[in-house]
C-alpha cells in the first residue's frame, strides 16, 4: 500500500500558474499583453479562434491570477497583472536554445 505524498501549497500553486501557460494560444495572447492591454476582440483576430473560445482562455489565465480585465462599455480589455511572468518566457526560450546546441 502505497502513502499519499502531500504536496505543499505553494507548488499546487506554482502548478496551476504553469498549467494556465500550458497552450499555444495563451502564450501567444501573454505575450500580446506584454505590450499593453488589449480587447478581446484583438486577441480573437490575433489568435484566430471564435470569441467564446479566446473568452475561455482569458478566463483561464485569468483564474490564475496572469491576467485581469475591466469593462468598458461593450468591450472588455486584458493587461497583465503581473509582467514579470515575462522573465519566465526568457528562462524558457534559455532552455529551448540549450537544448537546440
Amino acid at each position: 500500500m502505497q502513502s499519499e505524498i502531500t504536496v505543499p501549497r505553494q507548488f499546487e500553486e506554482r502548478a496551476k500558474v504553469m498549467k494556465a501557460m500550458a497552450h499555444a494560444s495563451r502564450l501567444i495572447m501573454l505575450d500580446e499583453l506584454s505590450r499593453g492591454e488589449r480587447c478581446v476582440c484583438d486577441l480573437q483576430a490575433l489568435v484566430g479562434h471564435d470569441i467564446s473560445t479566446v473568452s475561455k482562455h482569458l478566463s483561464v489565465l485569468k483564474k490564475a491570477g496572469l491576467v485581469e480585465d475591466e469593462r468598458r462599455g461593450k468591450q472588455v480589455y486584458y493587461r497583465l497583472k503581473v509582467p514579470c511572468i515575462l522573465n519566465f518566457f526568457h528562462c524558457v526560450e534559455s532552455v529551448i536554445a540549450a537544448n537546440n546546441r
